[in-house]
């Protein structure tokens, strides 16, 4: 697959887009499991790789503080970090985040359907780093067979240690992440190679539907004839 060239502003990946109702149940499952931090600012100094820079198939077991077994979770990286899918334990659904078009779309497999946000403000991303994050090299280490560099991380709301790959992968996070949230996630399985632009579209049949109001929106009525 030929990916586009264009890089996607940074500040596309720093801002949980919020998803109530049960369109929502697939993406906060994953957004708890996230370690990285929510606010784009600028940034100096040295720091790894931001974005994988190929494409690449990683599994993950990822463990937030005070869940007593870690989950699977699978994702897939395009375009340079522009296209993410992350999928949910059990096959329950998918989210697709399109960091180009700011676009998140939410699969929800029991009731084949889908829905698409517009993440304007950016969108929260739990496998990425950026650059609110500081960083300070530690050395040099190994994960799921595949070496890595070691960081140290620190955000505004407490302290990590990250091995990330010299293409960009997120191997290992350990720590507190940029919401106070404290956990774990490593990788087991990396496989690189081209991936089909079809991994990053809703599935045939499946209907699209409106996601629900953000909570506190007002409820509007239908007006036709009074």
């Amino acid at each position: 697959m030929k990916h586009a060239t264009a890089r996607p502003a940074r500040r596309a990946m720093n801002r949980r887009t919020r998803l109530p109702g049960r369109v929502a149940l697939v993406a906060v499952a994953l957004s708890a499991t996230g370690l990285c931090a929510a606010r784009a600012q600028d940034g100096a100094g040295v720091h790894p790789p931001l974005t994988p820079t190929r494409d690449v198939q990683v599994d993950y077991n990822v463990q937030p503080d005070g869940v007593p077994e870690p989950k699977p979770i699978r994702t897939w990286f395009a375009y340079n970090g522009g296209l993410m899918r992350i999928d949910s334990p059990q096959g329950m659904g998918e989210t697709i985040l399109n960091r180009m078009s700011r676009q998140v779309t939410i699969i929800i497999n029991p009731q084949k359907v889908y829905s698409q946000l517009d993440a304007r403000y950016g969108i929260r991303n739990p496998f990425l780093l950026d650059l609110s994050m500081t960083f300070a090299r530690k050395g040099t280490s190994s994960v799921a067979g595949v070496a890595c560099t070691q960081w140290d991380v620190t955000t505004d709301q407490g302290n990590a240690t990250a091995c990330v790959t010299d293409d960009g992968v997120v191997l290992q996070e350990i720590g507190v992440d940029g919401d106070g949230l404290k956990g774990r996630l490593e990788a087991t399985k990396v496989v690189y190679g081209p991936i089909p632009d079809s991994m990053f579209q809703p599935p045939e049949g499946y209907r699209k539907v409106d996601p629900p109001p953000p909570p506190g929106t007002p409820a509007t009525r239908d007006n036709k004839g009074g």
